[in-house]
């Protein structure tokens, strides 16, 4: 994979995760702040990794894989700073994840909670909800606090 197909895949998973997104929240123009790419073998994460460090810096080590700032890329939920190359996970079978900031974090997660798809998950130090949809290839998470803020990027 060259550079420009690498940036395609990654405007394709903001995409996909902005339609899985507008199909089930009233959050339509809300910015894109960070996007996971799932890798599914060894070979795509070396590979992806590689590419991810012609676009960026590594800014933070994780267990499941680099988070990297890019060049600002320019998507169809705005510009997107962050990017993460995930390490293979037989859980994570989809193509990725882009997480999106609301508004009112609050609000959203009182109104989605109760619906279908809707996960919350606890960490440490936040909480973000997933959105799971069985017709989507990616999923979607809305993060509290945004990781931009998080990391002051």
């Amino acid at each position: 994979m060259d550079i420009e197909s690498f940036k395609q895949l990654i405007k394709k998973i903001v995409l996909e995760s902005n339609r899985l997104k507008n199909k089930h929240t009233s959050e339509k123009e809300v910015p894109v702040n960070y996007v996971c790419i799932f890798c599914q073998s060894a070979e795509e994460y070396d590979n992806l990794k590689m590419l991810a460090e012609q676009i960026g810096k590594i800014v933070e080590e994780t267990s499941t894989g680099p988070l990297f700032q890019i060049q600002p890329l320019e998507t169809v939920a705005g510009k997107l700073k962050l990017l993460k190359i995930r390490k293979p996970d037989v859980t994570r079978p989809e193509m990725g994840d882009a997480d999106f900031t609301v508004s009112n974090y609050n609000k959203f997660k009182k109104e989605s909670l109760a619906r279908d798809g809707f996960k919350l998950i606890v960490r440490e130090d936040f909480e973000m909800i997933e959105l799971k949809d069985s017709l989507f290839n990616v999923l979607a998470y809305f993060s509290n606090s945004p990781l931009d803020g998080q990391l002051g990027v």
